[in-house]
């Protein structure tokens, strides 16, 4: 299906808008919450598919401020620090060693580097700072853009954009539903405030983020609240993500058909 994605300002923000062209509107919408390296070109991927499957998408640039993202945030420094990733050996996996393997650089680049890792990573201690953003995208989609207002509204995150979404659920109360793909939980005591919907795709080999699962569903369930999870056994953090590493095909394709129909459940009229 023909899609239209352009970048497009709201207010203060800066986010990739995509729609299905030959589609009569409004129509539903779903919100793309980045990982933490920025609408790059996965998240406008993501973006471009779901629109194809018919809905409105938006992908908000959490890093731009008035349109400008800070310079070492920039789309080419955060490529650069990505490359400089890959030349860590697998075990180097943490932000400490990364940082710790930052200090062998020669300099200039040390310092660009440093700049853009501690932005990057200094920001997961939190994310509550991201949800003005996420409650502005949403009223956005909801009641201004002729696209999609009136319709239904669900959200999709990755890795940090999963934890995001998890947030957002607690904090949004027109959401009508959150797919989480391998994002932190968020805190407990949030749990009852839900009011949407929630999917939860997770890989195996995370542990990280899969320690805090179990209590999280176990709250759902005590507040009476659907959460559909998938766990794929083998697959690594990222797994959805063709662009990285830990690329997973079949992961990714089943989650695919489960995200789509999870979509389509609760964003029909």
């Amino acid at each position: 299906m023909p899609v239209t994605a352009q970048w497009i300002r709201h207010e203060d923000s800066l986010g990739l808008l995509a729609w299905p062209e030959r589609a009569r509107v409004p129509l539903p919408s779903v919100l793309v919450i980045q990982e933490i390296w920025g609408v790059d070109e996965h998240i406008k991927d993501v973006t471009r598919r779901i629109a194809a499957a018919g809905y409105v998408a938006y992908a908000p640039d959490l890093y731009a401020k008035d349109g400008v993202r800070p310079e070492a945030l920039q789309p080419e420094r955060v490529v650069e620090y990505q490359a400089f990733l890959q030349t860590l050996p697998a075990t180097a996996n943490t932000p400490a060693d990364r940082a710790a393997a930052l200090l062998t650089l020669p300099e200039p680049g040390r310092a660009r580097l440093t700049q853009t890792h501690q932005l990057l990573f200094g920001q997961l201690r939190d994310l509550d700072k991201y949800l003005p953003a996420l409650h502005q995208a949403s009223n956005f989609l909801l009641r201004v853009s002729p696209l999609s207002s009136g319709q239904k509204l669900a959200c999709v995150g990755f890795s940090m954009g999963g934890g995001l979404a998890g947030l957002l659920a607690t904090a949004e109360p027109e959401l009508s539903g959150a797919a989480i793909f391998y994002g932190t939980a968020p805190p407990l005591d949030r749990v009852p405030r839900i009011a949407s919907s929630l999917i939860g795709f997770y890989a195996g080999l995370d542990e990280r983020v899969n320690v805090g699962i179990s209590a999280f569903a176990e709250a759902l369930a005590a507040a009476g609240k659907s959460f559909e999870r998938h766990i794929y056994p083998g697959a690594k953090h990222g797994f959805f993500n063709e662009d990285r590493p830990a690329y997973d095909a079949n992961a990714s394709r089943d989650a695919s058909v489960h995200l789509l129909e999870f979509l389509r459940v609760h964003l029909s009229p």
